[in-house]
């Protein structure tokens, strides 16, 4: 058996061949050029950064458009790699909606960077210019889930995972919401409660919360919905979705989803109640109220099954 980033990058491989066979494959039944949008990009993001592209004319010209599609097969295996990983955690989706999660992610990947950087504005595409663009991503996504889905790890030799419990993820949207409001406390919220933590992992966790209460009550604090701010909430809210779910031995698919959108939710109404308070209430004591109430979601979230081990089981079976 293969291990998770092993896994992960054969999956991100295997996925990035399927977006290139479907892409060429549609270049030579239509006879439609090849995109300038990688090179574009690439062109584009030096600017903003400052580097420079050595090179003049159509030398400079191929090495955009070679760094444009090497940043497309990093970002393919990357992605494969985290599909990979998310697996393991225990998100575990039914083939045909795997194939559509990971192909929107893998749209969302290239596609963002494309809008923030103003090369291109999918606004204004047509549905041929769509369906140009996704149904290659389609084929990632469905080359990365047949992957990541049959090739089990070391570690997924465990009982099957039950169904997440209605109780489980609205606990993980709960939770969601308090890492809305405090990013560190989706993953700290599981880590502090559970009972078999270690106590290096739990002062971390305590010291990374401790750190961002103190952090919010300073000046000049970036808005949390911003894009450099937001997608970490995002982030902390699946993961503490899939510690709670680890507890339940539950697949962790729907709860990652309830962990998202309460993140979102929390991060949004946050800032909403920032701008209400503001001229009503000192800054801090704003800060402080907002502290309580994630604090207060988080436990609640979180102490339910405390006791229950956030350990994957193995079992052998050979034995």
């Amino acid at each position: 058996m293969t291990g998770t980033f092993t896994r992960g990058l054969l999956a991100g491989a295997a996925g990035t061949t399927a977006l290139n066979a479907v892409t060429h494959l549609d270049r030579a039944l239509r006879g439609r050029p090849a995109s300038d949008v990688p090179a574009q990009t690439v062109d584009a993001l030096a600017d903003v950064t400052g580097q420079q592209v050595p090179g003049k004319g159509a030398v400079r010209e191929s090495r955009l458009s070679g760094l444009g599609a090497l940043a497309g097969i990093v970002n393919g295996v990357g992605l494969g790699v985290l599909s990979s990983v998310a697996r393991s955690a225990g998100v575990r989706m039914p083939f045909p909606v795997g194939t559509v999660v990971k192909g929107a992610l893998s749209m969302a990947a290239t596609d963002a960077p494309v809008a923030a950087l103003g090369v291109s504005d999918p606004r204004g595409w047509s549905r041929e210019d769509w369906l140009t663009d996704a149904v290659p991503h389609l084929a990632y996504g469905a080359t990365v889930q047949a992957v990541v889905s049959g090739l089990p790890t070391p570690k997924e030799r465990v009982l099957p995972r039950q169904k997440a419990r209605a109780g489980l993820v609205a606990r993980s949207l709960l939770l969601g919401v308090a890492a809305g409001g405090r990013s560190s406390l989706g993953l700290a919220g599981p880590t502090l409660t559970a009972t078999d933590t270690g106590v290096a992992k739990k002062l971390a966790s305590l010291t990374s919360l401790g750190g961002e209460l103190y952090a919010d009550k300073q000046p000049g604090v970036p808005d949390r919905t911003s894009p450099a701010a937001l997608p970490a909430r995002l982030a902390s809210g699946a993961g503490g979705a899939v510690l709670l779910s680890r507890r339940q031995g539950a697949n962790a698919a729907w709860p990652v989803v309830a962990g998202i959108a309460g993140s979102a939710a929390g991060s949004f109404g946050g800032l909403g109640w920032r701008r209400w308070a503001d001229g009503r209430l000192p800054d801090w004591q704003a800060g402080v109220i907002e502290d309580g109430v994630a604090l207060a979601l988080a436990l609640a979230a979180c102490l339910p099954g405390r006791r229950r081990s956030t350990r994957v089981r193995t079992v052998h079976l050979f034995d």
